[in-house]
């Protein structure tokens, strides 16, 4: 039903801007120039650094989740052996573990979230005026986000992905 409202919406802005845009001109067959881009093609990169992060936090997870379960394991093996004083430490250091995972858990979500939002956010300040740059060229009224606008279809040559990846590479390396 969003999907629907969303469609509808974007179809009564387009025929209006267009009608619009038609009347200014003074000319009946003026066509409103509309391209696309695909924002997953374009945070390709940040993605993997994002990923790299990710692998690290994994990483650091198994080898705390290794010694918790070697503490398990030295637990269950020798709790007939074990004074209850040592006993009584081993569980301690195996509940301490387990806080600490929790805790390592959530630092780490809360980690890769705000690494996450610089990643896209500083992506997006420097690839918008490319966009923009673009669109001014190519005089386009409307640019659209290619799957997160409501757009459920758009012409292969509209998409314009490829040439904001080249241009936004070339000015990154230069």
């Amino acid at each position: 039903m969003k999907s629907y409202v969303a469609l509808v919406a974007a179809a009564v802005v387009l025929a209006s801007a267009g009608q619009a845009k038609a009347q200014q001109g003074g000319q009946e067959g003026t066509r409103l120039a509309v391209a696309i881009v695909d924002s997953d093609a374009l945070v390709q990169g940040s993605a993997a650094r994002l990923k790299r992060m990710q692998d690290d936090k994994v990483a650091e997870r198994k080898k705390m989740t290794d010694e918790l379960t070697g503490l398990q394991k030295q637990l269950e093996t020798q709790r007939a052996t074990l004074s209850d004083a040592k006993l009584a430490e081993l569980q301690k250091q195996l509940e301490d573990k387990q806080i600490a995972l929790r805790r390592y858990d959530d630092d780490a979500q809360q980690q890769l979230e705000e690494a996450r939002r610089k990643e896209l956010g500083d992506l997006e300040k420097r690839i918008m005026p490319i966009i923009q740059e673009v669109g001014r060229e190519m005089k386009l009224q409307l640019v659209f986000n290619k799957f997160q606008s409501g757009l459920v279809y758009a012409d292969e040559s509209l998409d314009i992905t490829d040439l904001v990846i080249k241009r936004f590479n070339t000015k990154v390396t230069h």
